[in-house]
């Protein structure tokens, strides 16, 4: 079962990246409903002859973790930040943000001198609270999933080498929480919703009354949840753009990791104009149709079910259409080996 959550998370996180991808950036208006149904439909339907489904930044870092991961049995920022670098500019067209390709030049020419100050000094010293660290962070949880507070370390230690701000922060540790708790339950077993909710919210509340992640404009992943908790009790009687403006769909992380979130919870049950009986999928499409940054948002909720359900609640058809999959299918046995050993 633990070896299904493991391959289920990562390819879990690459199938939301690649099939959101070609969406990002549209306003929810524009999503067509019959459209992405169709898109699915096709997607898991007869194999036929296609490219695959191009992988984004998301995926590249997440690779880049993992790996780092597997080769030190540590977290290891120098090692980490230049694989980042040297996956970057190896490949620098899978939509990488200008901002993060602005810490990576700085890492390049300091020969990564010192992998932490370029992050630090983004934003004129404030930070970055884009959602990059929470996008690429399911490894962290699978690797460190017995050791809740290394996991924690970790998880904020990796990302603050591109994001410092605490809502960047905040929002990686808040999707390592959430993929730490799909590990630890029984997919057999119907989710306790109400509980699992609680559970994060409790959690990310401790995180957030520390001092030092104390932010000026009053957001918080707390608030958030609350939320999100509201929504899950509308139901039905929620539409998209509702959920979009409430919860956010945009490149910050407090206005997509919640998001995600949502998406694999309110997927537990069918969904309006979603029509699949596997919860795997209506998780990836429902964020898919909440528009924005559809890529990142579908990978979040898609690594959080694969966690969750596993891999085999992911057709086969959705796994040969996405680009890497052999290799991210690799790099979750290895880290169930290196872990489990």
């Amino acid at each position: 079962m633990l070896a299904k959550k493991f391959r289920g998370c990562l390819i879990g996180a690459l199938s939301g990246d690649c099939f959101g991808a070609p969406y990002e950036d549209e306003p929810v208006s524009a999503i067509s409903k019959t459209q992405l149904q169709t898109y699915f439909d096709n997607l898991e339907g007869p194999p036929f002859k296609t490219p695959q489904y191009r992988y984004t930044d998301d995926t590249a870092m997440t690779k880049c973790v993992a790996e780092s991961l597997i080769a030190h049995n540590a977290f290891n920022a120098y090692d980490m930040a230049e694989r980042f670098v040297k996956e970057y500019y190896v490949d620098p067209n899978r939509g990488y943000g200008a901002n993060v390709t602005d810490v990576f030049g700085k890492l390049n020419i300091q020969n990564l001198e010192n992998v932490w100050k370029p992050a630090e000094e983004q934003f004129g010293g404030s930070g970055s609270y884009g959602n990059g660290g929470a996008m690429r962070v399911a490894p962290v949880p699978l690797f460190a999933h017995k050791n809740y507070d290394l996991m924690l370390d970790i998880a904020e230690k990796s990302t603050r080498l591109t994001h410092t701000h605490p809502l960047g922060v905040n929002g990686a540790l808040l999707q390592t929480l959430a993929i730490y708790l799909c590990l630890k339950r029984n997919p057999e077993t119907p989710l306790d919703i109400a509980e699992y909710t609680k559970e994060l919210i409790d959690k990310i509340s401790i995180i957030e009354s520390q001092s030092n992640r104390v932010v000026s404009d009053q957001v918080s992943y707390r608030g958030q949840l609350l939320k999100l908790q509201t929504l899950l009790e509308l139901g039905d009687n929620v539409v998209p753009y509702q959920i979009a403006e409430e919860l956010g769909t945009d490149v910050s992380a407090v206005f997509s990791v919640p998001t995600a979130i949502y998406c694999f919870l309110r997927a537990q049950n069918p969904v309006p104009d979603i029509n699949t009986s596997s919860p795997f999928r209506r998780t990836i499409q429902l964020a898919i149709s909440l528009g924005g940054d559809t890529d990142t948002i579908a990978s979040m909720s898609g690594a959080i079910a694969g966690a969750y359900y596993g891999i085999d609640s992911i057709s086969q058809n959705l796994q040969n259409l996405a680009e890497g999959r052999e290799i991210i299918d690799s790099l979750a046995m290895k880290l169930y080996n290196q872990v489990t050993n």
